[in-house]
């Protein structure tokens, strides 16, 4: 731990402010990834592709991240990514060929993976255990806000462009945050390397050991991935099925966007206060249950009321995952756990769209939405049988259960049961 106190605001410069700045350059890539490839003529379909493979890439890079930052460290990883995703978004930029294109978003969205672990990585080590559940939904919150800037930034710099220049954008973000994360020193940069090390423990070891972990809480953890990024599909299809315009739909889409945003604070400050299952919980069934009501709507109004509850359910769940992941990390392999930890987040991520895509090719968008709205529900119910068994923070009961027996088991969070 660092030698000085560990504050939110202390992890301002070093951790939230590159965070914000990188996430601005991917949120502004996002609304146009999938016009970059119709531009190089792509169908609808190859170019509805081209933007899946960001998710593809990361999912890739879920693993392999973990195991560069405990082989280099955060920062390092981090910077090492910055060098890749300079080289990767220049290839975007210069694409002549969707192939190009494709390669190159893919292992664009493998350097975001590696990105995002380290940060979490980090905080993980260095903040407080009673500050730690703010710091990583605050850690969200920048990944929500630069997803809710970065497309009206992109907008001024693609206004009389080509859709080509929104790569330089991310290129010049990616940038500042490697100069950032050069200058502004970490708030415990000693302690962190001392964590890594020339021959760290291989992931597949990870695995083996904590393989318990991941197909209970790393199950629960999928269809919570699943269900979230499921809310991005359902809404636009619903908007377009319901004969909303496109300006409209944006409308709606930014107004969700926009209360998803402004909840990561308050939703931090409940997981430190009163336990994890206090957010998870509601987060889950408030998004799967107006999930499921969506196809109730029919006009511009009730489906913008449902998109914004859908926002607060989501927003009020923001770091959620990254705070349960950083309660059961095993210390001596943190990194190598959270990458995997990830991989069973992202491949929700994946697959919760999929099964709203497939039921709408066979005829019935409405039951594709109601089936992911119910796996909310089944998400929230997993989340209440298994993080109390792992997880010390679940409530502030079973924290005073684990405080007990302390001096025996300080660093065995992952074998806590009530």
């Amino acid at each position: 731990m660092a030698d000085r106190p560990v504050s939110l605001v202390s992890l301002i410069p070093a951790v939230f402010l590159p965070a914000l700045i990188f996430e601005t350059g991917m949120g502004a890539l996002a609304p146009v990834l999938a016009l970059s490839g119709r531009a190089l003529g792509a169908s609808i379909g190859g170019a509805g592709l081209v933007l899946a493979l960001v998710g593809v890439g990361q999912i890739l890079g879920d693993v392999p991240a973990g195991a560069l930052a405990a082989r280099l460290g955060d920062r390092k990883a981090m910077l090492v990514a910055a060098g890749v995703a300079a080289v990767t978004l220049s290839c975007c930029a210069l694409a002549t060929e969707l192939w190009q294109l494709a390669l190159a978003v893919t292992a664009t969205g493998a350097t975001n993976a590696v990105f995002v672990l380290a940060r979490q990585s980090y905080l993980t080590e260095v903040v407080p255990t009673g500050l730690r559940a703010r710091a990583l939904s605050t850690l969200g919150g920048m990944s929500r806000i630069g997803a809710f800037v970065g497309p009206f930034v992109g907008a001024v710099i693609l206004t009389g462009r080509p859709v080509r220049d929104i790569y330089w954008l991310a290129l010049v973000c990616t940038a500042v945050t490697a100069v950032v994360l050069l200058v502004v020193p970490d708030v415990a940069d000693e302690s962190v390397a001392r964590r890594t090390g020339k021959n760290p423990v291989p992931v597949r070891t990870v695995v083996r050991d904590h393989r318990r972990v991941f197909l209970t809480l790393g199950f629960a953890v999928l269809l919570v991935g699943s269900v979230r990024a499921t809310r991005q599909t359902v809404l636009p299809l619903w908007a377009d099925h319901l004969g909303q315009s496109a300006s409209a739909t944006s409308v709606i889409f930014g107004i969700a966007g926009l209360v998803d945003t402004m909840t990561f604070y308050p939703s931090g400050r409940i997981m430190d206060r009163y336990g994890r299952l206090w957010i998870a919980v509601p987060s889950m069934l408030v998004l799967g249950l107006t999930m499921a009501s969506l196809p109730l709507t029919h006009g511009l109004v009730s489906i913008t009321v449902v998109a914004m509850l859908m926002g607060f359910g989501n927003g009020i769940g923001s770091g959620i995952l990254m705070t349960l992941g950083a309660d059961v990390a095993p210390p001596a392999t943190r990194s190598q756990f959270l990458g995997v930890w990830r991989l069973c987040a992202d491949s929700g991520s994946a697959g919760g769209p999929l099964v709203v895509s497939a039921a709408a090719a066979l005829g019935s968008l409405a039951a594709g939405i109601i089936v992911m709205g119910g796996m909310g529900v089944v998400a929230a119910a997993a989340l209440l049988r298994w993080v109390p068994r792992y997880s010390a923070f679940a409530t502030t009961g079973t924290r005073r259960r684990k405080a007990a027996p302390v001096a025996d088991h300080a660093d065995d969070e992952t074998s806590y049961s009530p």
